[in-house]
């Protein structure tokens, strides 16, 4: 057997070699590389182990003091207090962070595939680690190259969820362990449901369902793969990177998300292409389509507050309304209409502020802008700051740096200020501030933020539930509740409840009562003797009840008051929702001396309106926890007569004649601009013009239109009345708010006769009723045939009318 080969001695081995002689073994650079890298190799791994030994130690000391992530099985977030019209749509929101929990399989595929792509792509791969994501990152940063992240989504969701944002290496190991322990007690598709909830997405959006709404004003439902894209590209830097604060960084990260959605698969190269040719459309906080319902939602944030306190900020109550946005959005462009209206016809009382303008462009744009964040747009009334003007011609600018040209017409509103001789504090000159507004014919013209103020309500009176409510010109800029808070003196629509109280008292719309001068010593009045007018100043004599509503003739109201008694009437108006307190027992109650508010008026034309029932107002119809359980719900009412408050004959007669107010009386301009034969209602103007109302209904709407100032003073230099003022926002209002509802007349109930033409109470026909009042010393000529009975200018009346009145005036 042949023998091993003894193995050569480094002598030999170097000879071998032909390198001659070594002193020592450290003349092979060979061998001395391959010990040091033994030593390397040593080091390391006893680096390893001690990295080892200390994660085992961090995680036996750290592990049993992580969070029970379990809860999160049942994800809970901060909700916002939402507010919705019946329809449901958003009409306020109200907590610190605003959040709408979407669960995941309401989500679309195309925003859950679009934060995958960019944020963690191999989401559904990895344990809630990603050590290839850790490995990828570390080799980049090492080269030099672009930093990338590592952290997966469920580690985004530790940290969101538990974990504050400092970065230290204890706080990553927390982030690591909770991830890991995440990932044990959760599902996937549960973690990123959290994830796409919880996220800050900047506009104080949590969560994309939010985000969406903020920034394209749209459901998430219904996003796009464009929007989804700039979506999911918020999170990286959602401060700097959201369309609002940056829209050129946020484009380039939107193309960075679709770059990666196409590489990650889940886009063809032709959905990607599509996605970046997309125009999006932001969501502009000024969009004169955007539902006004302010003083609504604060109204209910007010109510849901006293019933669950603070709470209503975080747990995600939703609470759905009565409020129709159809109707919502006529009565707020019909008030705001009507009081710019009012503003035009008022003398100019010149810019809101003068700035000085320099010369260098540059420095007119800083100038500029500095004014008009001092004075943002008010709506479509729109800020402005001129740049030259003339006579003939204005020339200003808006914020968005767009410059108009007023001339003509849309200077008429403030000649004032243009005239030679104009005092400095109404002169409109360079660096004036200015409001101008788009007119009918798409031209600007000047105008000014009005000081008057404003109310209306709509309401169905079958039920109470209130369809519309504008609480004032405008909530930003006086939150003060002109339908629930403002008492003003109700002026002659009152008039109607002391003509309901007559009608028990054996009057009829028929009665003659004489219009003439009276006089009142301070006894009679309980203070300084009153010798009360009519508003135009005139009398016209003896003429029916249904005439002097008619025409709203204040001394034929007195006389009635007078005969039926005060203390009658007052008692008599609290059927209708009215405090006997804030209406005195004396004759000015007649006149509406007393004090009522627009919401209360509109309880009270509801008893008229639906046959004589009192209902209650009422606005949330359904409140929802954050899982859409409800947990409170209002039912209409049924009207029987538990709800009666005054006599259905009573009601039925009343709406007779408040017909007429609208067909031939006062409120003409209803029925000549409506075209419906079931219209009713009574302008009101209180004395010396402080308020001016319309309140009037159709049997399925009440509508209440109020204009005053805050500090009461006359509207207008001639002053204004209800019929010029009030009345045509109420018709703006219903010419939406009745669209498509059929016209209806009340059935003849039982108790009442039709004589003659007019109706009565079946007991207090004519011969058994009050027939005249105030005739016993009337030197008044009886008034002309046509006021009595409709008939035209000379013709003769039909004989029993005729009759009729000769009985009377014998």
């Amino acid at each position: 057997m042949p023998k091993s080969p003894t193995p050569p001695t480094p002598d030999d081995a170097d000879h071998a070699g032909g390198n001659g002689p070594a002193p020592d073994g450290d003349g092979d650079p060979n061998r001395r590389w391959k010990r040091l890298a033994g030593w390397g190799a040593i080091a390391t791994g006893a680096g390893a182990l001690v990295v080892i030994v200390a994660a085992i130690v961090a995680v036996v000391a750290i592990y049993p003091k992580l969070p029970d992530v379990s809860e999160l099985s049942d994800y809970r977030p901060k909700l916002p207090l939402r507010v919705y019209s019946a329809e449901g749509q958003l009409i306020g929101e109200f907590g610190e962070e605003r959040r709408n929990l979407t669960p995941f399989a309401n989500i679309p595929k195309v925003m859950k595939d679009a934060v995958l792509a960019v944020e963690d792509a191999r989401f559904y791969d990895h344990g809630g680690v990603d050590y290839k994501g850790f490995l990828r990152a570390a080799v980049a940063s090492l080269k030099g190259g672009r930093k990338q992240g590592a952290s997966t989504i469920t580690m985004q969701v530790a940290r969101n969820v538990y974990l504050s944002s400092e970065r230290t290496l204890s706080r990553k190991t927390y982030e690591i362990l909770l991830a890991l322990r995440l990932e044990q007690q959760l599902t996937k598709d549960q973690i990123l449901e959290i994830y796409l909830n919880q996220i800050y997405l900047g506009n104080r959006a949590y969560g994309f369902a939010a985000a969406s709404e903020a920034y394209f004003g749209k459901p998430l439902q219904n996003v796009t793969t464009a929007e989804a894209a700039m979506l999911a590209g918020l999170p990286k830097a959602p401060g700097a990177n959201n369309p609002v604060a940056n829209p050129r960084r946020a484009r380039a990260r939107q193309l960075y998300v679709i770059d990666r959605m196409q590489e990650t698969g889940f886009i063809t190269a032709e959905q990607a292409a599509a996605a970046k040719k997309e125009e999006l459309h932001l969501r502009d906080a000024a969009d004169p389509n955007r539902l006004h319902a302010e003083y609504v939602a604060e109204t209910v944030r007010q109510m849901m507050y006293a019933q669950y306190g603070d709470s209503i900020y975080t747990s995600g109550l939703k609470v759905y309304t009565s409020l129709v946005a159809a109707d919502q959005a006529a009565a707020y462009k019909s008030l705001r209409k009507g009081i710019m209206d009012y503003e035009r016809r008022q003398v100019y009382r010149g810019p809101e502020k003068f700035v000085d303008l320099p010369t260098e462009q540059k420095e007119v744009d800083e100038a500029v802008d500095d004014a008009l964040a001092e004075h943002p747009d008010n709506g479509d009334v729109i800020a402005a700051v001129v740049l030259d003007a003339n006579a003939k011609e204005i020339s200003a600018v808006r914020a968005n740096g767009e410059t108009i040209q007023i001339t003509g017409e849309g200077l008429k509103p403030a000649q004032s200020g243009l005239a030679a001789k104009a005092p400095p504090n109404i002169k409109i000159r360079r660096g004036a501030v200015i409001r101008v507004a788009k007119t009918p014919k798409n031209t600007w013209e000047i105008t000014q933020l009005p000081e008057v103020e404003g109310a209306f309500i709509g309401m169905d009176p079958r039920t109470g539930a209130i369809k519309a409510l504008v609480g004032g010109f405008d909530f930003g800029k006086n939150k003060f509740n002109h339908v629930t808070q403002a008492w003003r003196q109700p002026g002659s629509s009152f008039k109607p409840f002391i003509y309901s109280a007559a009608l028990e008292k054996g009057f009829s719309p028929s009665t003659i009562v004489n219009d003439a001068p009276l006089h009142f010593d301070a006894s009679a009045n309980g203070g300084q003797p009153w010798e009360p007018k009519n508003f135009e100043g005139t009398y016209e004599g003896p003429m029916p009840l249904r005439t002097a509503l008619m025409k709203s003739k204040n001394l034929v109201t007195l006389r009635v008051l007078q005969s039926i008694g005060a203390p009658y009437a007052q008692d008599w108006v609290t059927k209708f929702g009215f405090d006997k307190d804030k209406h005195p027992a004396n004759l000015p109650m007649g006149l509406g001396a007393g004090s009522v508010t627009p919401m209360q008026m509109a309880v009270g034309y509801s008893v008229f309106a639906n046959g004589g029932y009192r209902v209650n107002p009422y606005l949330v119809t359904r409140v929802t926890d954050m899982k859409d359980k409800v947990i409170m719900e209002t039912e209409a009412p049924v009207l029987d007569e538990t709800r009666r408050a005054i006599p259905q004959r009573n009601a039925f007669i009343m709406d007779s004649l408040l017909q007429s107010v609208v067909k031939s009386g006062t409120g003409f301009k209803a029925h000549q601009a409506l075209k419906r034969d079931d219209l009713y209602g009574k302008t009101g103007t209180t004395n010396d013009s402080f308020d001016t109302w319309f309140a009037g209904f159709q049997p399925t709407m009440v509508g209440i239109a109020w204009i005053g100032y805050d500090t009461p003073r006359q509207l207008g230099v001639r002053g204004e009345t209800g019929g010029s003022l009030s009345l045509p926002i109420w018709i703006g209002y219903m010419q939406t708010a009745l669209q498509g509802v059929p016209v209806t007349q009340p059935a003849e109930p039982p108790g009442v006769v039709n004589v003659d033409g007019e109706w009565y109470f079946d007991d207090f026909t004519p011969g058994h009723n009050v027939a005249s009042l105030g005739l016993e010393n009337a030197e008044a000529v009886p008034p002309p045939v046509e006021e009595l009975t409709g008939a035209p200018i000379g013709a003769p009346p039909p004989p029993e009318e005729r009759n009729r009145i000769l009985d009377i005036f014998r």
